[in-house]
């Protein structure tokens, strides 16, 4: 027998039970579905993750107070706050493969403007902030070295703030209330729209450093400083360069620990694309095992077919059909039940990517790769589970066969 009598007979064998075949193929259609859709969502995470650090600027270093020892027992990161702006300073003078160094102060505060009020990130930073953070200003302006040097007592808020308490005033100009201070504002900063388990920064107010340190949160020190490389490629450089500078400036002998931490953007980058990734192959991990379960019901059904069929398979033999050609019309099949589900799954698993993006807000990516993967894994799927009914098939005894009722 030709291949298209085959692939014919074939089709016309499924069709003979309609509602059969396709609760075959039903494993099948949610196996490459979930593989799909499951391997999207690890895409679209990876790409948020991406897209989230390219936000907050790339090439950056981040400097902060590391733990202390007390009865040589290692405390938190940040509990020994040794960073102040002397060491800003000799790290701007001295270090050379930075071109910009700024620092930055954290705290939640209530703002409020008239009668409404909002709870929000406070910032205390340098002008440099702006270009390494990639803030652009929406309405208004950023603040400069002098209101710094002066401790002026001025504000840039982010969307979210101004949604919040302004609600359709226009704030710049307007004062409002940072704890017990009041604050100009003087500019908006334009939406980053960046959330959901990180630092919202759209909800953040951001003032000249020395102010918040002396007018809102009364201290001396640093929570940490960002430095932004000249060359991406420096980076190690950049890191040994730094802790001599600062081990310099705090004074630690040779034997002495630092008590600092240096981490780049590429560490948070790298940990963070390997989560996704991991992420990923467990969903896809997960969702393949449908697939598996789709083959296995496929292989139940050749079996129950095989047994059904037994006669025609008899008569096929004895007018003359080779043990190949049963052998092959079995396999055939089973592969068209497993391609059939994977086509069907294949635009399941697409719309159920585009739905969860649209009704949940849930960052998907399609990869074509994750598509032809699932297809392809769909006939290997029909061809392991088809073998075996179909090699049963074709080693039945063409007699017994004709006797078989």
């Amino acid at each position: 027998m030709i291949f298209s009598e085959l692939l014919q007979l074939s089709i016309s064998s499924l069709l003979v039970n309609k509602v059969r075949s396709f609760l075959t193929m039903l494993g099948i259609i949610i196996g490459v579905a979930a593989v799909i859709t499951m391997i999207s969502l690890g895409q679209g995470a990876k790409k948020t993750v991406s897209d989230r650090l390219e936000a907050l600027g790339t090439n950056l270093i981040y400097i902060r107070s590391g733990a202390p020892h007390t009865r040589r027992v290692r405390g938190a990161a940040g509990t020994l706050q040794r960073l102040d702006e002397k060491d800003l300073k000799r790290l701007k003078a001295e270090c050379t493969t930075v071109d910009h160094i700024v620092p930055e102060i954290q705290g939640s505060q209530q703002v409020i403007y008239g009668n409404l009020n909002w709870n929000t990130t406070i910032i205390g930073t340098s002008p440099e902030y702006f270009e390494l953070r990639n803030f652009k200003i929406a309405q208004g302006e950023k603040f400069t070295h002098r209101d710094a040097n002066a401790l002026s007592r001025v504000v840039v808020i982010g969307p979210k703030v101004a949604e919040n308490i302004f609600e359709n005033v226009n704030p710049v100009g307007k004062f409002i209330r940072i704890g017990r201070m009041r604050f100009r504002v003087i500019g908006v900063t334009q939406s980053k729209g960046i959330s959901g388990g990180w630092l919202d920064y759209d909800d953040i107010a951001l003032v000249p450093y020395t102010t918040a340190q002396k007018r809102i949160f009364g201290i001396d020190h640093l929570n940490r400083l960002i430095a932004r490389l000249k060359d991406e490629t420096m980076v190690q450089a950049t890191y040994l360069e730094i802790e001599k500078i600062l081990r310099r400036s705090h004074r630690l002998r040779p034997d002495q620990d630092n008590d600092f931490f240096i981490q780049s953007q590429s560490d948070f980058t790298a940990a963070r694309e390997e989560t996704a990734q991991t992420l990923t192959y467990l969903l896809a991990g997960v969702a393949l095992v449908s697939l598996i379960v789709g083959g296995i019901g496929i292989m139940n059904i050749m079996l129950v077919s095989v047994t059904e069929r037994t006669r025609e398979i008899g008569v096929r033999m004895a007018v003359g059909a080779r043990r190949l050609d049963i052998l092959t019309q079995f396999v055939m099949e089973a592969v068209s039940l497993s391609l059939l589900g994977g086509i069907m799954g294949i635009f399941v698993g697409v719309g159920g990517s585009y739905a969860l993006t649209e009704f949940f807000g849930w960052s998907t990516l399609i990869a074509p790769e994750a598509v032809a993967l699932s297809f392809l894994f769909a006939f290997a799927v029909g061809i392991f589970f088809g073998i075996y009914p179909a090699r049963k098939a074709s080693l039945l005894d063409p007699i017994e066969a004709l006797r078989y009722e």
